[in-house]
């Protein structure tokens, strides 16, 4: 399945949809987020997800339902704005609130520190960004947090590029 969370001003994520019907490559199924209205908090760092409630955020917020649907995805796609270059606030707290699917343990592979993967499944990660996103530094991130995160980067793609974003879509 393809997750897509959109956390845009201008809701891009059903244009995206429809792009992804019209291409006729849904058959995986998809569905999308708009965060509009959602109460998602940043991560505060308390551990709590590894510790006392593994697998489970503390924070009692909109951000759950999201956490179960990313675990169970094949793809995750971030639609988000850009300000100063990067992702918005809120994707970033969408983003930094994944640790639950990882465990505090580390292990070493490719001569670099990860952590041990809390479930053997773990969704894929593209970005889409509107306005004026540092490309190269976006590809950078979006490729480190897949790697934290045990998968891979599915690259990141302007507005403008969105149907090139779709046919990497499953």
């Amino acid at each position: 399945m393809v997750l897509i969370i959109d956390t845009t001003t201008k809701h891009i994520g059903k244009r995206i949809a429809e792009e992804l019907l019209r291409s006729g490559k849904n058959a995986a199924g998809f569905e999308v987020i708009d965060t509009t209205g959602m109460h998602i908090s940043h991560c505060v760092g308390c551990n709590y997800c590894w510790l006392k409630t593994p697998g489970v955020c503390a924070i009692q917020d909109d951000y759950e339902p999201i956490l179960r649907k990313m675990s169970s995805a094949d793809q995750v796609w971030l639609v988000s704005d850009t300000h100063f270059g990067f992702v918005s606030w809120q994707t970033k707290n969408i983003v930094d609130r994944i640790m639950p699917l990882v465990t505090m343990y580390l292990k070493f592979k490719d001569r670099q520190m990860r952590h041990v993967m809390r479930y053997h499944h773990q969704p894929d990660i593209g970005i889409i960004y509107t306005g004026e996103g540092d490309q190269a530094y976006l590809e950078r991130w979006c490729q480190r947090t897949a790697l934290n995160l045990g998968s891979r980067s599915l690259g990141v793609f302007s507005e403008s590029s969105k149907k090139e974003a779709v046919s990497c879509m499953l």
